[in-house]
Parts: C-alpha cells; structure tokens; sequence
C-alpha cells in the first residue's frame, strides 16, 4: 500500500517557488511555523492535544478560555486523562 504524505506547509512552499506574486495565506501559515519552532513547539503535538482535548468533551472555545499556551493545553489534557 502506497501512502502519501503531503503536507499543506509542503504545498505552500512550492506555490511561494514557482509564483513570485503573494500568497498572503501561505505566508501566514509560514509565520506560524517560524513561531512554533522558535518557541519549541511541534505543530503535530499541538495537533494531537488539541484533537485529544475535544475527544475529552472540550469545545474550541472552552479550550480557548481555559488555556492560553502550549503548557497549559498539554496540562489540561494530562489532568483530564488522569
């Protein structure tokens, strides 16, 4: 079985190469990134604990209230699965 793992950051990079025009979009999806690793955060472990707080019965907007940083998402997750 062949998967494929393109990612949107992959995509982007490509169009901003092929086209000198900006893709606004792309660029702050860029920015984000740059933050992210300048702050130690691995955008897919965010991913996960932001998927497994919703698993937990957490809307976005609970999250958003109740957190407002890396650290407290992961503590938030961690005391729930405790």
């Amino acid at each position: 079985m062949i998967t494929r793992a393109v990612t949107i950051e992959d995509i982007d990079d490509l169009y901003l190469t092929w086209n000198s025009h900006i893709n606004g979009s792309a660029l702050y999806r860029r920015a984000l990134r740059d933050e992210m690793e300048l702050r130690d955060v691995d955008p897919d472990e965010l991913r996960d604990l932001f998927e497994r707080a919703r698993e937990q019965g957490y809307t976005k907007e609970e999250i958003v209230e109740e957190t407002n940083r890396y650290a407290d998402l992961k503590a938030l997750v961690d005391d729930a699965e405790e």
